[in-house]
C-alpha cells in the first residue's frame, strides 16, 4: 500500500465474504475519515457539463468566448470545423456549447468542445486511464519531486509533467483546479500518476494549429521577435513562428538582422509566403515600406553629380551607397583618367564618401553606373589649355617604345616624342639608345589630336640648329650675301648659309622692262662668292625691281628675324 495513505485494516473493519476488508471499503473509510477526497458512491462517473457561450471575437491565437462568468474563456480554433478554403466556420455572435476548464496563465479560461471527465472512483479512473481521457483535479499540496493532486483519488503529478517553468510558478498550481492525463495506475498499491504537461502542449499545439491555418499571404500582423540569427529573426506572430529573413528586413543590403531588431521587440511584418505542407511561413518588413528603387529611378539623372559611401570593393569596380537600399558600380574603368591598372583599394576605401557622375541608369535591371573620374574634371581639356602648340615642358618619360617615347603630361593624358623628332644627331634604331623609364626631359608641343586625345612632342626642336647660330650673329639692319635658291617676281627664298635661309619680298616689276638674265660672269661670281663663304665678292648691278633668278648671287639687308619661329625676312641691298 502506498506510504502516502496510511490506511491499516482493523478487527472492526468491514470484510469480503473471503473474511478480507475490501479496497474500496478501506478508500471510502479513509477518505470520510480525513475529508480530504470526498466519497464518491462505488462505481459512479461524471463528466464537466457543457455550458453555452457567445463568441465575441475571433483571432489567430483563438476564439474568446462570453461564458457567463467573471472571466472569459478561450477556445482553441484547432478544436473547430473548417470550411473548404480552411477557415473555421465561427463567427462573433455565434453561440457554441463547451466544457469550462481551469485558468491560463493570461487569466482565461480554458474552454473545450470535447467532454472532460470527473473520476468518482477507482473503476472511473480505469476508464479514464483506458481511454487516455482528459480529466480534472485539484491540487492538494506541494510534495518532493511534484504535486498531490486530487483526481478522484490522490495521485501524484511530478514536476517534469507539470508544466510549469520554475519552483515559483509550480507553487502558485496548488489550489488550482487542472486538467491532466493518467500516465500511470496501480490499484493495488493506489498508485495514481498524473501528466499535466501533454495536455498543455496538445493544447498549445491545437492553438498553434489553428493560428496557422488561419494565416494568409499578404496580411500584416504586429509580432515579437522570440530570437535574432545571422541569417534573420523568428518571429512569434500568436504563437506561430515566422522566418523573417535578412534580404526582408530592410531595402539596405550591407545592413545586419542585430542592427535592426532586438529579441522581444515589437514589429510589424508582412506574410509574404505560407507553406502548408512544410508548415513554414517567411515574413518581411522592408515589403511595408517604398521601394527606394521605384523612388530613386524617377528622381536620378544620367549626368547628375552624386555623393555616395563606398559600400564595398570588388576586382571589377566598386560599389557606392547613393540613399539607403540604392546602390551604383563605379566600374573599374570609371575609376581614375590613367591608363595604369591599379587595384580597387589604392584608389578607394570601404566606407568612403565620394561624389561621381551618374553615366547609366537601367530601370530594368536596377543598376545604376557611375563614373568617379567625370566628377573630378576631363584632364585633357586642362591640359590643352596649358600646353598649346609651341609650349617647352620638362616631363618624365613614363614608357618607351619601338617608335618613341611616351611623356605623362597629366593623369590619362598622354604625349608622343617620335623617335624621329628625339635628337637631329643621329638616326637612333630605338629611342633607349638615348633616354630612360623616369628620366625628365624637356620637349617642345609640335602638335594637338584631339580625336587621340594625345600630345606630339619633339625634343630635337629645342636643339640648337645653323638658324638658331646664324640669327644669334645677325641683327636687322645688317648686309648680307645670298643666293637665290627659288626665284620668282614677288617672293624668292634665299639661302644665306648651309641651312639657313630667308625669304625676300619683291617690288613690281616697272611696265615694258624684261627680267635680266643670268650671265655667266653672275655664275662666276657666285661661285666665287661660295667659295669665301658668302663674305666677298659683288655681283653685277641689277634693277631692284626686278624679279630675281635662281642662282643668283645678291646682296640683301635683313628686315626681319623671329627666333622662335627660326625666320628671317630680306630685301634687296643694291
Amino acid at each position: 500500500m502506498n506510504p502516502l495513505h496510511p490506511i491499516h485494516a482493523s478487527a472492526e473493519e468491514p470484510t469480503t465474504a473471503a473474511g478480507e476488508t475490501s479496497f474500496a471499503d478501506i478508500l471510502n473509510e479513509f477518505e470520510h475519515e480525513h475529508k480530504k477526497v470526498p466519497a464518491r458512491a462505488a462505481g459512479a462517473e461524471e463528466s464537466i457539463p457543457a455550458t453555452d457561450g457567445r463568441v465575441v471575437s475571433v483571432t489567430p491565437g483563438g476564439a474568446f468566448v462570453d461564458i457567463g462568468r467573471k472571466h472569459e474563456g478561450i477556445l482553441a480554433l484547432g478544436q473547430l470545423a473548417k470550411d473548404a478554403s480552411g477557415q473555421p466556420k465561427i463567427a462573433p455572435g455565434q453561440m457554441v456549447k463547451v466544457t469550462v476548464g481551469p485558468l491560463d496563465e493570461n487569466g482565461y479560461h480554458r474552454l473545450s468542445t470535447i467532454k472532460i471527465f470527473v473520476p468518482k472512483d477507482w473503476s472511473g479512473l480505469q476508464k479514464a486511464f483506458d481511454e487516455k481521457a482528459v480529466i480534472t483535479g485539484t491540487v492538494l499540496e506541494s510534495v518532493k519531486g511534484g504535486l498531490r493532486v486530487d483526481v478522484g483519488a490522490r495521485a501524484f503529478l511530478p514536476v517534469s509533467r507539470s508544466g510549469a517553468r520554475d519552483q515559483a510558478e509550480l507553487d502558485k498550481l496548488v489550489g488550482q483546479s487542472i486538467e491532466c492525463r493518467i500516465t500511470k495506475l496501480d490499484t493495488e498499491k493506489e498508485d495514481v500518476v498524473v501528466d499535466r504537461r501533454s495536455v498543455l502542449e496538445e493544447r498549445a499545439s491545437a492553438v498553434k494549429r489553428a493560428a496557422f491555418d488561419a494565416l494568409q499571404e499578404g496580411v500584416v500582423l504586429l509580432g515579437a521577435v522570440r530570437s535574432v540569427m545571422e541569417f534573420g529573426a523568428f518571429v512569434d506572430i500568436g504563437g506561430v513562428d515566422g522566418l523573417l529573413h535578412v534580404s526582408d528586413m530592410s531595402w539596405v543590403r550591407s545592413a545586419k538582422p542585430s542592427d535592426i531588431v532586438k529579441q522581444g521587440d515589437q514589429v510589424e511584418v508582412k506574410i509574404l509566403k505560407v507553406n502548408r505542407e512544410a508548415r513554414k511561413i517567411s515574413l518581411g518588413m522592408k515589403q511595408l515600406q517604398d521601394d527606394p528603387w521605384t523612388v530613386a529611378l524617377r528622381e536620378i539623372n544620367v549626368g547628375d553629380k552624386l555623393r555616395g559611401k563606398v559600400a564595398r570593393l570588388a576586382d571589377f569596380g566598386a560599389f557606392v551607397e547613393l540613399r539607403p537600399g540604392v546602390e551604383g558600380l563605379i566600374h573599374v574603368s570609371e575609376r581614375s583618367w590613367s591608363k595604369k591598372q591599379r587595384r580597387p583599394q589604392d584608389i578607394l576605401k570601404a566606407g568612403e564618401i565620394v561624389e561621381a557622375v551618374v553615366l547609366v541608369v537601367n530601370p530594368a535591371d536596377r543598376r545604376i553606373g557611375l563614373g568617379l573620374k567625370q566628377a573630378l574634371g576631363d584632364p585633357w581639356e586642362d591640359a590643352v589649355k596649358r600646353f598649346p602648340v609651341g609650349t617647352t615642358v620638362e616631363l618624365a618619360v613614363s614608357t618607351l617604345a619601338a617608335f618613341g617615347a611616351f611623356i605623362e603630361m597629366a593623369e590619362g593624358v598622354e604625349g608622343l616624342i617620335h623617335i624621329g623628332d628625339i635628337t637631329h644627331g643621329k638616326r637612333l634604331q630605338h629611342p633607349k639608345e638615348m633616354l630612360r623609364t623616369g628620366q625628365i626631359v624637356k620637349a617642345q608641343v609640335t602638335e594637338v589630336d584631339h580625336e587621340r586625345r594625345r600630345f606630339r612632342l619633339g625634343m630635337k626642336q629645342l636643339e640648337p640648329t645653323s638658324a638658331d647660330e646664324y640669327i644669334a650673329e645677325h641683327k636687322v639692319g645688317d648686309l648680307v650675301t645670298g643666293r637665290v635658291v627659288d626665284g620668282g617676281k614677288e617672293r624668292a627664298k634665299i639661302e644665306l648659309a648651309e641651312g639657313v635661309h630667308g625669304m625676300c619680298r619683291l617690288a613690281p616689276a616697272r611696265k615694258g622692262q624684261e627680267p635680266a638674265q643670268a650671265s655667266s660672269a653672275d655664275i662666276g661670281s657666285s661661285i666665287a662668292a661660295l667659295a669665301a663663304k658668302w663674305k666677298a665678292g659683288a655681283v653685277a648691278a641689277s634693277d631692284p625691281h626686278q624679279g630675281l633668278q635662281t642662282g643668283q648671287i645678291r646682296r640683301f639687308r635683313i628686315s626681319a628675324i623671329d627666333p622662335a619661329q627660326k625666320r628671317i625676312d630680306v630685301e634687296l641691298a643694291d
